[in-house]
């Protein structure tokens, strides 16, 4: 049996591995994109000959993530990829020109890892999905999606602007803000009482806070609607949010897993719940 010592050296040299293969990718020319092939003429060492290790990174300068802001996107288009359909996600844009992401398939596999971790008693194979967070140019919509439909479901959205929420908060407009808040809310109610089957569903701490607090004016519950589990993330998922949501939102049966992402790194898990 391998020692710990033994265990670690072998994650390194995959790592080590791993980062030559991505490397070598980007910068050489004929699987390279533009961006990495102008960007390495600038440095004054040479990549594919002396980034041999995951700690040879720290030859690179730091990335600026003022690079997203606008196009063109092919810039950003690995060679051999040209040719298939591209995806562009981008940021809140509360700063201005929105960041932006290339994707090919990568919200794809993101999701179908991810998948793997949830329970099947808590998220049944077949089920449908509920999306209620943000549509529009966002990764997350059509990652929700793909999730529901490669577990066998069907993804069941509501229209949902954050960047409207984000104008309305700095012009001080408070109870507009609530007021699309509560809209949002009216449409996923609507879609849960529509006879879809939903079981699972996507959304972020304060709209799952809204809509169960709707249902339970009704007399209601997120049970009741027939949700088994939650996926639902959002910088608001705080550990003591989390014990809240279990204990006064959902009740011992309705699961609830904890995750964080964004448009620009992706989606992280989190850990389960540890009573």
């Amino acid at each position: 049996m391998a020692t710990i010592d033994q265990k670690i050296q072998a994650q390194k040299e995959l790592l080590d591995q791993h980062t030559r293969e991505m490397v070598k990718w980007h910068f050489s020319d004929d699987t390279g994109c533009q961006f990495w092939l102008e960007k390495k003429r600038e440095f004054n060492f040479d990549p594919l000959t002396e980034v041999n290790c995951f700690d040879d990174l720290k030859k690179f300068p730091l990335f600026e993530d003022e690079w997203l802001r606008g196009g063109p996107m092919r810039r950003w288009v690995p060679q051999p990829l040209q040719n298939k359909p591209i995806y562009v996600f981008e940021t809140g844009g509360t700063t201005g020109i929105p960041k932006s992401r290339v994707v090919v398939e990568d919200h794809w596999i993101d999701y179908e890892l991810f998948s793997d971790t949830l329970p099947e008693e808590s998220f049944p194979r077949g089920s449908n999905w509920l999306m209620l967070g943000p549509s529009g140019p966002r990764r997350l919509r059509l990652a929700i999606e793909h999730l529901a439909q490669h577990r066998g479901g069907i993804c069941f959205c509501v229209d949902l602007d954050p960047r409207w929420v984000v104008k309305l908060l700095k012009k001080g407009k408070i109870d507009e803000a609530k007021e699309y808040s509560a809209h949002c809310v009216d449409q996923a109610l609507t879609v849960l009482s529509a006879n879809n089957d939903i079981q699972c569903m996507f959304t972020t701490p304060k709209l799952l806070e809204a809509l169960a607090l709707k249902l339970m004016d009704q007399g209601s519950s997120i049970e009741e609607a027939g949700i088994k589990g939650i996926f639902c993330g959002g910088t608001e998922f705080t550990q003591q949010w989390y014990r809240f949501a279990r204990e006064e939102l959902l009740g011992p049966n309705v699961y609830i897993t904890p995750t964080y992402g964004n448009t620009l790194m992706g989606l992280a898990c989190g850990k389960p719940h540890d009573p």
